[in-house]
């Protein structure tokens, strides 16, 4: 089993050292690194490249939401995890837009963390209580307003794109794709680019819910 490296990012001493102390019971997990602000996560994450990134919504220097943007941007293959006290539609759609692979209630961070980073760690989604439902409330939504546009056509995937978009949505890195399809990291990560501006994702999270969205992968 690899190894799992977390860093993690709140603002007070004693959440991060509950969140520690949490994940630290798990073996093959690692904590490589804390940070008090988002600034201070962001500088560390992009030196230390860790698996999962778990950051407070509220931060000074730098929110959860600006480090989550940043972070995902120049680190696609990191997951992040936010963790916030509040589940309005309002924060969690500002969460999705953020490019974080998933939302912890503080409230439920006892009961649900481990599953979500285990989750996020494996480039899977994960939304903790309420916020699911909202996530899926959201999707339904979205689904309802695009069947409503019925004069618009869907781009689609080539075939080697469809075989990036299948492979990266089951967690795997831009250099796992690459040796597994005998390509280059570099035509990988060009893909990626043309994937991302085709079909407007802004993060993997909206790559994976594409592929389960089109059968490209599933998940039981």
């Amino acid at each position: 089993m690899n190894e799992l490296t977390v860093l993690i990012a709140d603002d007070h001493e004693l959440v991060r050292r509950g969140v520690r102390d949490l994940l630290s019971a798990r073996i093959g997990w690692r904590i490589v690194a804390e940070a008090c602000d988002g600034e201070d996560a962001v500088r560390k994450a992009l030196h230390l490249k860790p698996d999962v990134v778990i950051l407070d919504f509220s931060m000074p220097q730098m929110n959860g939401l600006e480090a989550s943007r940043e972070i995902t941007e120049k680190l696609p293959d990191t997951g992040v995890l936010i963790l916030t006290m509040h589940d309005s539609d309002q924060v969690v759609h500002q969460v999705l837009r953020s490019g974080a692979h998933g939302l912890v209630l503080k409230s439920d961070a006892e009961s649900t963390l481990l599953e979500a980073v285990e989750a996020v760690g494996q480039k899977r989604l994960f939304f903790s209580g309420n916020v699911s439902e909202i996530v899926l409330g959201q999707f339904r939504n979205s689904l309802a307003a695009r069947s409503m546009a019925r004069n618009s056509v869907d781009p689609q995937p080539t075939a080697r794109e469809g075989d990036v978009i299948r492979l990266l949505a089951q967690g795997q890195t831009s250099k796992e794709v690459a040796s597994l399809l005998r390509i280059s990291t570099r035509t990988v990560e060009s893909h990626r680019i043309n994937i991302n501006r085709k079909f407007g994702f802004r993060c993997v999270a909206d790559l994976v819910r594409y592929a389960i969205r089109n059968g490209i992968v599933s998940y039981s």
